[in-house]
């Protein structure tokens, strides 16, 4: 069963973890994939990792930074060139430091707030006007549960994802009657590296979060998602009928506290 194909889907942040668990769960269901990321080489790697598993998929890589917006623009520009009209867009990208706010680590919090907030606003802004004009189109915007209640130590964090349930439930609202789908995805603890990069070791002991991890390393399957998890989420999301609207999924390990 194909219900994607001849679709069109982008994802961005898509070089490993959640993005590229997303990216092969489109391409198996008949799309066709443009991923984007910063790291070429772990497009290259992803994009060969697809391409092995679902014959006859040609996946379109391009290196960007979503925090511009001349370059996700330019994104989403190369994959209509070279697939057609986007009909589906993934904002995925994302980062997460686990901070406590005395410790003034302000370059982490601008840059959630840059990755998080500007880089989904430059993903939609890319592809809204198409979507609008062509009368179809399904915005899925990664969230988190931290984007329903907040978390020590992820009070920046936290507030960018409460950003993008707003943006995401703004938008819902202004496209009604357009045909354009918008939906949040709410993940909880997933087993991605999306906690490596943390470099407060004071907050890391005070919360028993270990530095250089990958979330969920040692821990029960029960106390964990994998990046396939959401994935399935997003692809139920965007296979629904086009008279339903999955408007929000929250996703979380069943024995996440």
């Amino acid at each position: 069963m194909v219900p994607l194909q001849g679709k069109v889907a982008c994802v961005t942040g898509a070089s490993g973890g959640i993005g590229e668990a997303i990216a092969l769960a489109l391409a198996g269901a008949g799309a066709k994939v443009a991923i984007c990321a910063r790291r070429e080489d772990q497009l290259a790697r992803v994009k060969a990792n697809i391409e092995s598993q679902v014959q006859g998929c040609n996946v379109l890589v391009h290196t960007t930074d979503v925090t511009r917006r001349s370059e996700v623009k330019g994104f989403v520009s190369a994959a209509e060139a070279a697939l057609g009209p986007v009909d589906i867009m993934v904002n995925n990208a994302g980062v997460m430091y686990f901070t406590h706010m005395a410790h003034l680590r302000e370059d982490e919090w601008e840059h959630m707030v840059d990755v998080n907030c500007k880089g989904v606003m430059n993903g939609v802004g890319a592809v809204l006007k198409g979507m609008i004009d062509r009368g179809s189109g399904h915005i899925v915007n990664i969230s988190s549960d931290a984007g329903r209640r907040v978390f020590p130590a992820l009070a920046v964090y936290s507030g960018t994802k409460f950003f993008v349930e707003a943006l995401s439930e703004g938008l819902r609202r202004e496209v009604v009657g357009t045909g354009v789908r918008v939906t949040t995805i709410q993940p909880g603890d997933v087993s991605t590296d999306l906690v490596v990069n943390n470099t407060d070791a004071a907050t890391a002991a005070a919360i028993g979060v270990a530095i250089g991890v990958r979330i969920g390393v040692g821990a029960d399957v029960n106390a964990v998602l994998q990046p396939s998890d959401v994935a399935g989420a997003v692809l139920y999301a965007v296979t629904a009928p086009p008279h339903v609207a999955v408007n929000e999924i929250m996703i979380e390990p069943r024995d996440q506290t």
